[in-house]
């Protein structure tokens, strides 16, 4: 059988372009903390809607108690992402090479390193990017992997803020306002958080069906100052921003991963609704590198490679202990409407 990946032989090169989408993380959970311990802790205020207390002018004042805080901890699980690259590897030639090969074997070795680095951070990135958005879905994150027992991480949203519409509630169906609904659930944020949930965000299956409508397009016909929303069918990995109608962003997002199994799923199921805030202030937490030539620092990854001398193999090891984090948990809201 031929080897694709010696110098004798000639291989085109397409750079493939499934990319991670940043959408959710860059939106939602711009800001970055890491903390030289295991745990990672935030804190959470619960601010109440209080009035000022009444009374008379002769009267003393009334003692109110001032808002107090809460400081949650969380343990996160480990990354660590373990390259090998045995002799053989420099003397083949690397994708992209003229044919017979023009680089040298220690000049292909630094570029195999580099280039499985650069994927190690990108399958970082999307476990952010995945991890972020179940948090938007469910308001927690399931952890999950080798030696570390199944942990839902549940950051507390209220239990109405999940929605599921059945039967003739779905959209599409003859009497249900997708704006409506899109109100009414807005209004549950904003009384739970005072944070206004200005931005949409749909599958594929919901733009349709959510474009198509009577309502949607009424406003688009009669409120043009209100409305710049588009109804062009595009679509990219990630968000795409389609406009704006009620006041509210609207986006259609669309991007996939593999899972253990080696199946690809959607980031975001079918059918589905986000309605949040960039005010949900997301956290992207980091706890420390538990390795000694790390310092065991506060660090988002630690990378390094090793040369074992017989026989003689180079590893490279990206460690990382990410979670993400909302602090106002309660400033999303999940629907299924199909």
């Amino acid at each position: 059988m031929t080897d694709l990946f010696s110098t004798d032989s000639m291989l085109g090169v397409v750079q493939s372009l499934k990319v991670t989408p940043q959408y959710w993380i860059d939106r939602y959970f711009p800001t970055v903390q890491t903390e030289d311990t295991e745990e990672i802790h935030f804190d959470v205020i619960d601010k109440k809607r209080r009035l000022a207390p009444f009374v008379a002018p002769i009267a003393q004042g009334k003692i109110v108690q001032s808002q107090g805080f809460t400081t949650k901890t969380f343990k996160p699980a480990y990354i660590k992402d373990k390259r090998v690259f045995e002799g053989n590897r420099p003397f083949k030639r690397s994708a992209g090479e003229p044919i017979g090969g023009n680089l040298s074997p220690a000049a292909r070795q630094i570029a195999l390193v580099a280039y499985d680095l650069a994927d190690q951070i990108d399958m970082v990135n999307r476990r952010l990017e995945v991890m972020a958005a179940e948090c938007l879905r469910t308001g927690g994150v399931t952890i999950t992997g080798d030696q570390y027992p199944t942990v839902n991480v549940s950051f507390g949203r209220a239990a109405g803020q999940t929605i599921t519409l059945t039967g003739g509630n779905r959209w599409g169906q003859a009497g249900v306002n997708p704006l409506n609904l899109l109100q009414d659930w807005a209004q549950i944020v904003l009384q739970a958080t005072g944070v206004m949930p200005t931005d949409v965000t749909m599958t594929v299956d919901v733009w349709k069906i959510f474009r198509a409508d009577a309502e949607v397009q009424k406003r688009l016909d009669q409120y043009r100052g209100n409305s710049t929303m588009v109804q062009n069918a595009q679509i990219a990995e990630g968000g795409v921003f389609m406009g704006v109608v009620d006041g509210f962003n609207i986006w259609v997002y669309a991007g996939w991963y593999v899972d253990d199994a080696g199946s690809e799923q959607p980031i975001l199921p079918a059918g589905s609704v986000v309605l949040a805030s960039p005010r949900l202030d997301g956290v992207r937490a980091f706890g420390a590198i538990r390795d000694e030539e790390a310092g065991f620092q506060a660090l988002p990854y630690y990378p390094k490679s090793w040369l074992e001398k017989d026989p003689s193999v180079r590893y490279l090891l990206l460690q990382s202990a990410p979670l993400v984090v909302p602090t106002r948990v309660n400033a999303s809201l999940f629907a299924t409407v199909l």
